[in-house]
């Protein structure tokens, strides 16, 4: 299992990631949504934006995403979601539920579109996980 930091940057994506990669002496790739299967649904100036970025360098690594043209940036809210990568897709079923315990699930784990599983809770503490499995 692997846990990583997912951040969410609504609009800035890709301009964050050119200004972490010298930093860091890393690299990214993404995907945007316009390659999606909900791209009709995304907003024209909307549909070149990172969709999902993993972003990997000598002791760093992470997931980003331009987020949803619909959520605004809140600090006190907070931009991070934490992503647990679980060894399969039972593991990654169980703890999906067992976070979801007392909190509230946004995405029942199930099938996702690029193959994998995936599933997408708040906890009773108000921390955002979402979990994937292979």
């Amino acid at each position: 299992m692997e846990l990583k930091p997912y951040i969410f940057l609504y609009g800035r994506c890709e301009e964050a990631l050119e200004f972490y990669k010298p930093i860091f002496d890393g690299s990214y790739e993404i995907s945007r949504n316009a390659d999606g299967p909900m791209a009709d649904r995304v907003p024209q100036d909307w549909r070149n934006k990172v969709m999902h970025a993993s972003f990997t360098s000598p002791g760093v690594s992470f997931l980003a995403s331009d987020g949803r043209e619909s959520k605004t940036i809140d600090p006190d809210a907070g931009n991070i979601a934490l992503c647990v990568e679980a060894k399969n897709a039972a593991d990654g079923e169980r703890i999906c539920k067992s976070l979801a315990d007392g909190g509230k699930i946004n995405m029942p784990f199930g099938d996702a579109f690029w193959g994998g599983k995936f599933g997408n809770v708040i906890d009773r503490f108000g921390n955002e996980w979402m979990v994937t499995a292979q």
